[in-house]
Formats: C-alpha cells, sequence, structure tokens
C-alpha cells in the first residue's frame, strides 16, 4: 500500500498516519492532539479525511483529533468486498478498542453519520458524543436517482473550492463507487437512532438538499437525546467551507 500521507492536521502540525486492519478491511488514520475529548472524524461517500482539513484546523488545541479513511476511500485500500455500513461501524470499533481509543466524541458527514450512528448504537461503551453533519439517507428518497439529483442541486450553493475538492476525492474513491452507494442505500439509519443513548447533535446547513429539515427533525425525535442546529448559508458540505460555525457549535456541544 503507498506510504500514507497527513492531509487533514493543519499546516505546520505533527500527526501520525497509520494504516489499521481488521477481519480483511483497511482503514487509514490520522492523528493528532493531545488531551480529552477526542475527536474522530468520519467521512461521507466519495470522500476521505481530506475533507476535514478545515475543521480539524478549527478543532486544533481543543482535543485530539482523528480523521479515517475508510475502506476503499482516500489512502485506504479497496477491500475485497465493499463493507455493509454496520461492519463498517464494526471496523472502526476495533481500531478504537486496538489502539487504546476512546471514547471519542464521534462526527460523521453525511454516510459518515450512519457510521457513527451504528458505532453509537453497537458499541456504546466507545461513544461519549455523537455529532451527525447532514445525515443521510433521507427515508423519503431512499433512491440512487433521487441521492444524485439532491447532490447536484447541492452543488448549485456550492463554492469552487467545495467542488473541486469533492471531485477530487470522488475521483480517488475508484471504480466501486456504484456498489458503495447501494450498501449506504439499504443501510436503515432510523433503526440505529432509538439505540443511541448518548447525547447527539444534529448539524445541516441551511441551504442542504440532500438532508432537508423535516428529515432532521425526524432524526432529532428517533434519538433519545439529540438536538438540532442550523448553519446559516450553508449546504450538504458545511465542515468543508468555512467550517468555523459548525466547529464552534461541536465544541459548545462537546463541552471543549
Amino acid at each position: 500500500m503507498e506510504e500514507p500521507t497527513p492531509v487533514t492536521a493543519p499546516e505546520g502540525v505533527s500527526a501520525s498516519v497509520a494504516p489499521f486492519t481488521y477481519a480483511g478491511a483497511t482503514l487509514v488514520a490520522e492523528e493528532f492532539g493531545h488531551a480529552a475529548p477526542t475527536f474522530l472524524l468520519i467521512h461521507g461517500i466519495g470522500m476521505g479525511r481530506s475533507v476535514f482539513g478545515d475543521l480539524a484546523a478549527h478543532l486544533r488545541g481543543h482535543g485530539r483529533i482523528i480523521a479515517i479513511d475508510l475502506p476503499g476511500y482516500g489512502a485506504a485500500p479497496e477491500p475485497a468486498r465493499t463493507l455493509t455500513v454496520e461492519r463498517t461501524a464494526d471496523l472502526v470499533a476495533a481500531f478504537l478498542r486496538g489502539r487504546a481509543i476512546g471514547p471519542v466524541v464521534a462526527v460523521g458527514h453525511s454516510m459518515g453519520t450512519q457510521v457513527a450512528a451504528e458505532l453509537a448504537a453497537r458499541h456504546p461503551e466507545l461513544v461519549t458524543r455523537v455529532v451527525l453533519i447532514a445525515p443521510t439517507v433521507n427515508v423519503r428518497e431512499r433512491r440512487a436517482s433521487r441521492q444524485l439529483l439532491r447532490l447536484a442541486q447541492d452543488l448549485t450553493v456550492e463554492s469552487p473550492r467545495v467542488i473541486a475538492i469533492g471531485a477530487k476525492e470522488y475521483l480517488r474513491a475508484g471504480p466501486h463507487l456504484g456498489r458503495k452507494l447501494r450498501a449506504m442505500l439499504v443501510h436503515r439509519p432510523e433503526d440505529a437512532y432509538p439505540r443511541i443513548h448518548a447525547p447527539a447533535l444534529v448539524l445541516r446547513g441551511e441551504h442542504d438538499y440532500v438532508s432537508p429539515r423535516d428529515w432532521c427533525r425526524f432524526v432529532v425525535d428517533r434519538i433519545p437525546d439529540a438536538r438540532l442546529a442550523e448553519i446559516e448559508g450553508h449546504g450538504h458540505e458545511t465542515m468543508i467551507r468555512d467550517a468555523g460555525p459548525a466547529a464552534a457549535r461541536i465544541l459548545s456541544f462537546a463541552g471543549a
């Protein structure tokens, strides 16, 4: 495997980057910072840990940062078989246990919220708080065609920087993006939400077409201890373009 290089840590910050393999699948973790809390950053479909660069810069100095490339994304090799969301959460849990990390504030974006939700539901001892940024998949639109349409709509309100970063990461995700999308769509996060007993923060951008307000309110209502916050002037990629407002809400929620 190609030697991974730090892409999330702010410039001038020393970070360790290393792969972790469990049950035939490998993730890549980048880590920097010290003390509590530990923020675990989980990216969305077609992305990688690099999309958390701006968010990580804002969280720097408030705790330990761990950003991961899930199997088949970023610097992590493609697994022999595409993992389900549940198996992905189990891989992340094995990583946390194997490296004696935790408990963590699990921060997921888009598809990463599904992994974070399953991590909190299946391995509650590893998670103190959950942040779901732009949660997927809206139960009324669980079709590939509908999700692609919503993503296209969202791009109309995003900056050229967000589009450029997203395009680069989607290309890195490789030729198996279709089956990864299917794995995302068949997962039912609404079944995991009631089993999350850690406090949860649901964040959405004001103009997010992929994660509309009524769906996010549904998510909040399904989680026993959850609250909703909205970022003005942002879309689905709210933690990429000017992540300051999202970071402020995350830090307040985590008490960091």
